[in-house]
């Protein structure tokens, strides 16, 4: 990339291999190509219509080399700015740009990140069960899949279908990481409509502390094990079930309560010293300022593509760093194995980086995205060629048309919404 050099295209692929993504396609006059992650789940077409509408015709003609000025270009130019459909299409162009600068230099990411500060990232994956017994099975199956970290999430009594709890068992795997489909969580369901589950905090709260604790005695202490709540709590119920897993010695409870009034947080930590890890919906670091400086979390969940790219995240980390708050960032198999890439260069150089989530995919995405990046035996490394590692089948990619597809409604049992 010449000093010269201009983008002459900017495109978006949107594709359904099993489940919805959206990616960037920036093209140079020297022909280099960067990929971004523009998926959000749910939202797919409202960010693929901004990259398209608003984005790709400002970016035409300028330098790819100056991904900071772009960045603030995008976010502080714009008069309408933050939440997650501007954010995810700023994320998408940070991300095609910094592979853009990768493949110029031919260096991978991470070293133009200032290079690696270990030598491989700890990952962890989803296992559920409809039971506890069905649980303690799919846990194994994940153990002998090499992982030390395993999100633990079971059926409640007397409820139907529970989000993130899959009918299935674990299955063989797809060779590149766990099988998606039955690790845990399938894909959002396909429809014009979300579906609806019935939700009871107070049979939750009654079953949770013995699934965790089962779980701890049939894995003993070594293995890490992390809950996630799906905001589904208020503050004062969420102190109590902290409380209550107290002795279970989880790696992290994960989002207890919705974070909007981040001063809720307060009353849950005084209560409990349960690591607490939130974010995954937040989009820029004034979502975590409060819960970073005042100490009320323990990891943040911000994920890459959704938080601006690589240029905010490192911003949210640095300040993360300062108060003892490290980076788990958000990995469900609803990005793309573009931002799996980019949040990998970010975790391999990042100090304060604690965990990466990582459900895996389908073997098809794996070949619509053709990646550098690796598992084996509980830890993800980003490789090591030029820019993020990745390169995109388009003409595969065409073979998946978009469907709709929505994340399920929680509903209590009188009727009325529950928090998502």
């Amino acid at each position: 990339m010449s000093a010269t050099d201009t983008i002459v295209a900017v495109d978006v692929v949107i594709t359904s291999p099993g489940r919805n993504f959206v990616t960037l396609k920036i093209t140079t006059a020297e022909g280099l190509v960067g990929w971004g992650d523009a998926t959000l789940n749910g939202r797919e077409l409202a960010v693929a219509s901004y990259l398209r509408d608003h984005v790709a015709p400002l970016l035409v003609g300028r330098d790819p080399a100056r991904i900071e000025d772009t960045w603030q270009y995008l976010y502080r130019g714009a008069y309408w700015r933050r939440g997650p459909v501007t954010m995810t299409s700023v994320g998408a162009v940070d991300l095609a740009l910094w592979d853009i600068k990768g493949k110029a230099t031919g260096q991978p990411v991470y070293q133009l990140l200032g290079g690696a500060v270990r030598d491989r990232i700890l990952t962890y994956t989803h296992a559920s069960g409809r039971d506890v017994p069905r649980l303690l099975d799919a846990i194994d199956a994940q153990r002998a899949r090499g992982f030390l970290a395993v999100r633990a999430q079971s059926g409640v009594p007397g409820l139907g279908t529970v989000y993130g709890v899959s009918e299935s068992g674990p299955g063989p795997g797809s060779g590149a990481g766990p099988d998606h489909a039955r690790a845990g969580q399938g894909p959002a369901g396909r429809g014009a409509a979300p579906d609806v589950e019935i939700w009871d905090t107070d049979a939750y709260l009654r079953h949770a502390p013995e699934m965790l604790a089962a779980a701890r005695a049939h894995v003993g202490p070594e293995l890490k094990l992390l809950h996630d709540v799906h905001h589904r709590l208020t503050p004062g119920e969420a102190a109590r079930l902290g409380r209550a897993l107290e002795a279970v010695n989880l790696f992290w409870l994960e989002d207890v309560t919705p974070a909007e009034n981040q001063e809720v947080l307060r009353h849950v930590r005084r209560h409990t010293t349960v690591p607490l890890a939130i974010g995954e919906v937040f989009n820029t670091v004034w979502e975590c300022q409060t819960l970073i400086t005042e100490q009320l979390i323990d990891f943040v969940r911000t994920c890459v593509t959704h938080a601006g790219g690589i240029s905010h995240l490192r911003r949210i980390a640095a300040l993360a760093e300062i108060w003892q708050v490290r980076l788990g960032p958000h990995g469900p198999s609803d990005i793309s194995p573009v931002a799996m890439a980019a949040s990998l260069h970010v975790g391999l150089s990042t100090p304060n980086f604690a965990i990466q989530e990582y459900m895996g995919y389908e073997p098809v995405v794996h070949e619509v995205f053709r990646h550098a990046w690796s598992y084996e035996d509980g830890y993800l490394h980003p490789g090591d060629e030029p820019g993020l590692g990745i390169e995109v089948d388009e003409a595969l990619a065409a073979r998946f048309p978009y469907e709709p597809a929505y994340l399920p409604i929680a509903r209590r049992q009188d009727g009325s919404v529950s928090d998502w």
